[in-house]
């Protein structure tokens, strides 16, 4: 018991406590936020990982469009509803289901 008081009333052990209670707690960069800054930065790496794949699938299909005459035809018949002069166009909308 007296060797816990002296540690106590030692200036080094109690500025060293002081100096981790401030780091672990109160300072800027505490525990509670570097687990925070961690999960950030794995939703971004994520979020990194969809968009590069994204970025190739578009490129891809970039490429598909200006190479292949009946995919482009294609394409803006879907994406666009174009048509030819001699043709219609129904568009079908599926119904929603009632859940």
């Amino acid at each position: 018991m007296n060797r816990l008081f002296n540690l106590f009333r030692n200036k080094y052990f109690i500025v060293t406590l002081a100096f981790l209670v401030w780091m672990v707690f109160f300072d800027r960069n505490d525990l509670f936020s570097q687990y925070q800054y961690h999960q950030q930065v794995s939703k971004l790496k994520q979020e990194r990982d969809f968009y590069q794949k994204e970025t190739i699938k578009a490129h891809q299909e970039l490429d598909e469009l200006t190479s292949n005459k009946e995919k482009l035809e294609k394409f803006a018949r879907e994406k666009y509803l174009m048509k030819r002069d001699n043709e219609d166009v129904f568009v079908i909308i599926p119904d929603k289901k009632k859940d």
